[in-house]
């Protein structure tokens, strides 16, 4: 049987290795938000499919320091053998189709800040022998987010 204070504290040291909030390891296992949130609590119990896709999604976790706290997180093994480095898996990106984006120019972020301006050079505009067209062009701004224009599509 799992000790649910214990095994909540193992869960909170997998959260501040992995440097995640409560809702970020609930999407990454794939279970509801409020599920992790009361197990942390202490309202309800690990479930064994819980704890199955906390060390399929985590191998670095190992099953019996996750149920008993035997062993060590992170480290090496009791066998002595040092653990894989942890895998952290970059974010999916985000993907963006002409469907999802407003019409051309409408789709800049009119809320993104505003930043001192900085020299700029144009850019060469393709030889007109080289038979080059414009498929697409993205806007990154530098809080992450970006924009999509299509120009084929005006």
């Amino acid at each position: 049987m799992v000790n649910t204070e214990d095994f909540i504290k193992r869960l909170e040291k997998i959260l501040d290795y992995y440097a995640l909030n409560a809702s970020a390891f609930a999407e990454k296992i794939d279970v509801q938000r409020s599920s992790l949130s009361h197990l942390l609590s202490g309202r309800n119990k690990p479930s064994l499919d819980l704890i199955l896709k906390i060390t399929d999604e985590f191998p670095e976790v190992n099953l019996y320091w996750l149920l008993k706290g035997k062993g060590q997180f992170p480290g090496s093994s009791d066998d002595g053998v040092p653990m894989a480095e942890p895998k952290i898996k970059a974010p999916a990106p985000e993907k963006i189709t002409a469907s999802t984006q407003p019409d051309l120019w409408d789709a800049v972020e009119t809320t993104a800040p505003i930043l001192p301006k900085t020299e700029t050079r144009p850019l060469p505009l393709p030889d007109s022998t080289t038979e080059k067209a414009i498929e697409q062009i993205v806007i990154f701004y530098r809080d992450g987010t970006f924009r999509h224009y299509n120009p084929n599509k005006a």
